[in-house]
């Protein structure tokens, strides 16, 4: 009798373990789908849209598995920005444990809607001048995140290498976006020390981009665009004019020579994206945005299009094409 209550209060003993371990693994089930990452980005286009992918797989590679162990939620504004603001507002009512905003009115957006839920932006040029953050350090606060800012006097010099006699340079550009009004703001600068100007082109919608480019024909020599959403949305009409026009076209991100851009100094998108997801796992480990200083990329590409540069009117030189990272056919 008495060794059957030691094995019944064995048994017990044992369920109770067991039940235990069940209830720990539940637990620790549940803690990992906790993880919920949410995505908004201002427009739909390569640059961004390879931000939004390189993301989501350093995350996959750090083991957050969409579907699994991570809840993935991604939106695009299409282009409105009081659209934005209602996702964020919507995002921040979800208590992610990450939002990350592509591009400066995304991210104006979220860094707006919150003071509390971890932010990070990426594919923004200037976020000081966004105000997103105030310095470049670890802000202290729950915003962080990796800018695609580029050296301007490097962009200048590929314009020269393209159109050595270049004088005036045209931009069509949205005024409401604060990386292009600090762009535009810097390059006039810039090109007046070497005794070039700045011709501007406003285009505050995406209709508004082929009239603008229109408006530059027969006042430049070359158009330069920068990441500007609006324009790299709707990229094919500003192709259009420069093709019909034959002014050339160099731009700062390299999808939009694929697109019928002459030449690009830029980074590569993808890159950004897994670099802005490691800053994400980071903070879905525990660390606190505002302990993680705002990051740039480095990794700077050059890609020729001789197709578009002879629609464009102009001949690359054999030194340009040979320092090409990428040679579009």
């Amino acid at each position: 009798m008495k060794s059957f209550t030691q094995a019944a209060k064995a048994a017990t003993l044992t369920l109770i373990a067991g039940a235990a371990a069940l209830t720990f693994a539940s637990g620790a089930a549940q803690a990992a789908e906790t993880a919920t990452v949410e995505v908004l980005s201002i427009v739909e286009h390569p640059a961004l849209d390879a931000i939004r992918d390189g993301v989501r797989d350093e995350l996959k590679a750090a083991g957050y598995d969409a579907g699994k162990n991570l809840k993935w939620e991604y939106q695009s504004a299409q282009g409105n920005t009081g659209t934005a603001a209602q996702i964020a507002r919507k995002f921040v009512g979800d208590n992610p444990s990450a939002i990350v905003a592509i591009a400066t009115p995304s991210a104006q957006a979220v860094v707006a809607a919150t003071k509390t839920v971890p932010v990070v932006y990426s594919g923004v040029t200037d976020p000081v001048a966004a105000q997103l953050v105030k310095t470049w350090a670890p802000s202290g606060t729950n915003v962080t995140g990796v800018s695609d800012k580029l050296p301007l006097d490097k962009q200048i010099a590929l314009i020269k290498r393209v159109v050595p006699n270049a004088k005036n340079v045209g931009m069509v550009y949205n005024p409401g976006e604060a990386n292009s009004v600090v762009v535009v703001k810097q390059l006039k600068t810039l090109l007046a020390q070497q005794g070039m100007t700045l011709k501007e082109a406003a285009a505050p919608r995406t209709v508004d981009i082929g009239p603008a480019a229109k408006s530059l024909i027969g006042k430049v020599d070359v158009i330069y665009t920068n990441t500007d959403n609006n324009v790299v949305s709707a990229y094919e009409a500003l192709v259009k004019v420069a093709d019909d026009a034959k002014i050339p076209l160099v731009a700062a991100d390299t999808d939009s020579v694929k697109r019928g851009a002459v030449a690009a100094l830029g980074i590569d998108y993808s890159d950004l994206g897994h670099q802005t997801g490691k800053v994400v796992v980071r903070i879905l480990k525990g660390e606190k945005p505002g302990a993680i200083a705002s990051e740039t990329s480095n990794k700077l590409q050059l890609y020729v299009n001789p197709a578009a540069a002879q629609k464009q009117g102009v001949k690359l030189s054999d030194d340009l094409l040979k320092d090409a990272t990428t040679v579009v056919k």
